[in-house]
């Protein structure tokens, strides 16, 4: 019987946000140790639900160290990054020996002492278990890929759906390739190629056609052809994050044991320069406020059934927005929509004045805009306390379907004619939970807003008569990557600097 260590550690690190990544940032999203982690993944929609049948499936003897996962925000600090990949190594170290190791990584995580969380623990593990041991890696499709990433991973195997809503089929694809290794049928060997761009490839959405799924189609048909290309991953990169290697990539999985196979270096290559090709072409266009409000009232003028989805583009926390941007929700009330259920806004201040009011209270609050002196502009306003409870639910949706989320206490404030949900931590909006914990039913209402670029499709999709992005230029996830400040990415590159095609 296989021993396999297995872990989670993941992050999406925007290095622009002002919110450093602790253990407090880990424990209020997802924390767990050892025994507790089957117990929270087991029947899962995830990665470790997809490594916890792939034990049984296979007849291993899997241990579980640790398993964080923590909403994108600034750096992980020193001391968060060394406790959880310190208990992987003791782990590694004093559980053993292990045959194998299976983590679920993001690929884009940033340390305040390193600017490549996965590469630097790769190598820790790699010094602990020699180079031989096999270690398989699942990646979220906007992991940073970098070298150290590919040169210390056996395996290495991304997302292909944005929404991510295939989690648990790439913890599937991970699992099995490594007990194809450990069985002696294939010798895996990770390539990674990558371009002059920091965003391409439409930025991996897989909801329409366009670029991204027609290079999966592109890589589809290279592992159709020859057997050398175990896996061929297709990812779009994180361009909020400022590293030398950050943007879209290439990782071709090959097997070193098919003879004759073609140099993965150049089929990585050609696929990077496909994508280079087509590196400005997008399936979504976000619209700037004024454009976006026109765009609301001729949806609703033009659909009798369905809400109207709005999604916030700007101020996503999924992608390290800090979730307080008011800039959409003021122009809302100035234009006097009804009907209209908001989530969420993360204000701990005013949900703490507004739970000792309780509800029938009404509040003058200064509602948001508290996060960073970049978007300091709360929006001053009375609200009526329509009600407090505990944020608890379990996702329904397909994305992380079955996992328990716990929020913390929310509020709902109605402002005209619009009720938000206000959180003392940050969310992105990808399940229909965010509403239906707090008492909203999205059926009740003719628009909704949600603070997300792309997950929210997933679970939203199915109940909107009309979909409208709007990235009001006003948080750390807007699409205007000029006004950044980019200065440790490599240059030139795209979209920052003009270059020659």
């Amino acid at each position: 019987m296989a021993r396999v260590l297995t872990a989670v550690f993941k992050h999406e690190t925007n290095t622009f946000s002002p919110l450093p990544t602790d253990l407090k940032a880990y424990a209020a999203r997802s924390l767990t140790y050892g025994s507790d982690i089957p117990a929270y993944y087991r029947g899962t929609a995830t990665e470790m639900g997809a490594f916890i049948d792939a034990a049984q499936r296979h007849g291993w003897d899997m241990v579980y160290s640790v398993a964080g996962d923590a909403t994108p925000s600034g750096k992980v600090t020193q001391h968060c990054f060394e406790h959880i990949v310190g208990a992987i190594e003791t782990a590694l170290r004093e559980d053993g020996p292990f045959d194998a190791v299976l983590l679920c990584l993001h690929g884009a995580m940033v340390a305040e002492h390193c600017d490549d969380g996965e590469g630097e623990l790769l190598r820790r593990l790699r010094a602990i278990a020699g180079d031989t041991l096999p270690i398989g890696v699942t990646l979220d499709l906007h992991a940073n890929v970098t070298d150290a990433m590919a040169e210390r991973a056996t395996v290495m195997v991304s997302y292909r759906t944005y929404p991510h809503i295939d989690q648990f089929g790439t913890g599937e694809r991970c699992a099995d390739l490594i007990a194809r290794t450990l069985a002696g049928e294939i010798a895996p060997r990770c390539t990674v190629a990558r371009g002059a761009m920091i965003d391409a490839v439409d930025h991996g959405r897989t909801t329409a056609p366009g670029p991204m799924l027609e290079m999966l189609a592109r890589a589809d048909a290279l592992m159709a052809q020859d057997p050398a290309w175990l896996d061929v991953g297709i990812n779009a990169g994180f361009p909020w994050a400022d590293i030398a290697q950050a943007g879209p990539s290439v990782v071709v999985v090959s097997d070193s044991k098919v003879a004759g196979a073609r140099d993965p270096c150049a089929i990585a290559a050609s696929l990077v320069q496909q994508i280079w090709q087509d590196r400005k072409r997008k399936t979504v266009l976000p619209l700037g406020l004024g454009d976006g409000v026109q765009a609301i009232c001729a949806a609703l003028a033009r659909h009798g059934r369905g809400a109207v989805v709005v999604a916030d583009t700007a101020d996503n926390p999924g992608g390290g927005g800090l979730e307080d941007s008011v800039a959409l929700l003021a122009a809302l009330l100035e234009a006097g929509f009804d009907r209209v259920a908001y989530s969420m806004v993360c204000d701990p201040e005013t949900l703490h004045a507004c739970t000792e009011a309780g509800p029938g209270a009404t509040v003058a609050v200064q509602l948001g805009g508290k996060g960073s002196a970049q978007f300091q502009r709360p929006l001053t306003v009375d609200v009526t306390v329509v009600s407090t409870q505990a944020g608890r639910f379990t996702f329904t949706g397909p994305m992380s379907r079955g996992i328990t989320l716990d929020i913390g206490p929310t509020a709902v404030l109605r402002c005209k004619g619009i009720d938000i949900v206000v959180a003392g931590s940050r969310h992105q909006v990808l399940d229909t939970g965010f509403f239906t914990h707090a008492g909203l039913q999205p059926s009740d209402y003719a628009v909704l807003v949600v603070k997300s670029s792309q997950h929210f499709r997933a679970a939203f999709g199915p109940l909107a008569s009309e979909i409208i992005v709007i990235d009001s230029g006003d948080g750390l996830t807007s699409y205007d990557l000029k006004a950044f400040g980019h200065s440790r990415v490599r240059r030139p590159v795209y979209p920052l600097d003009d270059m020659p095609d």
